[in-house]
C-alpha cells in the first residue's frame, strides 16, 4: 500500500489551490523513503495551480519564503531528495510547508 502524507500549506496557498485543512497525498513508491521531492511532485501534480509557488520552476530550489517542518524540526535547508522523517512517511506526522515573514 503507498504511503499517505499529511501536508499542511499556509493559508495563502490553501485559497490558491482551494483546499481546506490538510491535504493528503498518496504517492507510489514501495520500500522507498519518502523524500520532500517526492511530495512536492505529488502535491503540483494534484494541484497545478501551485506550481512554481513553494519552488522555482527552472531550478527546482525552495522559494526564499519558504521553510519546511516536520516533527518539531527545520528540514528547509535539507536536500529535497533527503528521506523525510519516517512519522511523516508513515502519516502520523504532517509535513509542514510555512510562508516566512521579513522584516523588522
Amino acid at each position: 500500500m503507498s504511503p499517505a502524507v499529511r501536508v499542511v500549506l499556509p493559508a495563502h496557498l490553501k485559497n490558491l489551490a482551494r483546499v481546506h485543512g490538510e491535504v493528503s497525498l498518496c504517492l507510489a513508491g514501495c520500500g522507498e523513503p519518502v523524500t520532500r521531492q517526492q511530495v512536492l511532485d505529488a502535491l503540483e501534480a494534484a494541484y497545478p495551480v501551485l506550481r512554481g509557488t513553494i519552488r522555482d520552476r527552472a531550478t527546482g530550489r525552495r522559494r526564499a519564503f519558504i521553510r519546511f517542518y516536520a516533527c518539531e524540526r527545520d528540514l528547509s535547508e535539507t536536500a529535497p531528495d533527503a528521506p523525510l522523517p519516517d512519522q511523516v512517511a508513515s502519516g502520523a506526522e504532517p509535513l509542514l510547508i510555512v510562508g516566512a515573514m521579513a522584516g523588522g
